[in-house]
């Protein structure tokens, strides 16, 4: 049989990544990476470890980038603990470029790997994320393939396409039923809440987003939270 074709997945933990996954897992062979880059929300790559596992990956790697904290100084709510964390979307939880660096170390590993694809998370509820839109994608895809266009046109590294749900218009709830289906009840294990803890706060604006998927995709929301 035929060896499948390779993907790298930007694998946070979060819900979002976790479906992407698994929408590409019957496929693909998945490679997950994930980063350290100075995040409040600690438990994400737990689950992503614990994921990473569940969907039998071909490698996960967990990289430390964490001098991006010092570098991102006081720029968002989501590496600067002295910010508040907002209950609806503002643009304080917008990381700058943080889906480039992610997408350029993750082309890279798909060029050493042969990959076909790299993927992450966006979908159409993340409009207000300039680096979660499709055009950002494209524009991403250009850039990674125009800088191993020698390679490409060589034969010796394969033309990669940078790929997200949201290039198909699919939403956060018609994603979360992608990963339920498969999942069942281990896509609980997913880790949303931007503040990190034992359990997900319930008032972030990521736990109200998590609340709304699982409401709009009628699929009862057995997350534990503190409110």
């Amino acid at each position: 049989m035929a060896a499948r074709a390779k993907a790298v997945v930007v694998f946070s933990g979060g819900l979002d990544s976790v479906c992407t996954a698994v929408h590409l897992s019957d496929r693909y062979e998945l490679y997950g990476v994930s980063f350290l880059y100075g995040q409040r929300a600690g438990p994400e790559i737990d689950a992503a470890r614990r994921l990473a596992g569940v969907l039998r990956m071909g490698a996960h790697r967990i990289l430390d980038i964490s001098f991006m904290d010092e570098l991102y100084g006081d720029s968002n709510a989501l590496t600067n603990p002295g910010m508040a964390i907002p209950e609806s979307f503002d643009y304080s939880i917008v990381v700058p470029v943080r889906n480039g660096i992610f997408l350029s170390i993750a082309s890279a590993w798909a060029f050493s790997l042969g990959a076909e694809m790299v993927a992450y998370g966006a979908h159409t509820g993340d409009e207000h994320y300039p680096d979660c839109r499709p055009v950002f994608a494209e524009r991403m895809q250009d850039a990674m393939n125009s800088g191993e266009a020698d390679g490409i046109s060589s034969g010796k590294r394969h033309s990669i396409r940078v790929w997200s749900p949201y290039m198909e218009g699919m939403s956060k709830s018609e994603l979360l039923r992608v990963g339920h289906d498969m999942l069942g009840d281990g896509v609980f294990a997913a880790w949303s809440c931007y503040r990190g803890g034992v359990n997900h706060c319930g008032v972030c604006e990521s736990c109200q987003n998590r609340k709304r998927a699982f409401a709009g995709a009628n699929i009862a929301d057995k997350t534990t939270y503190d409110v």
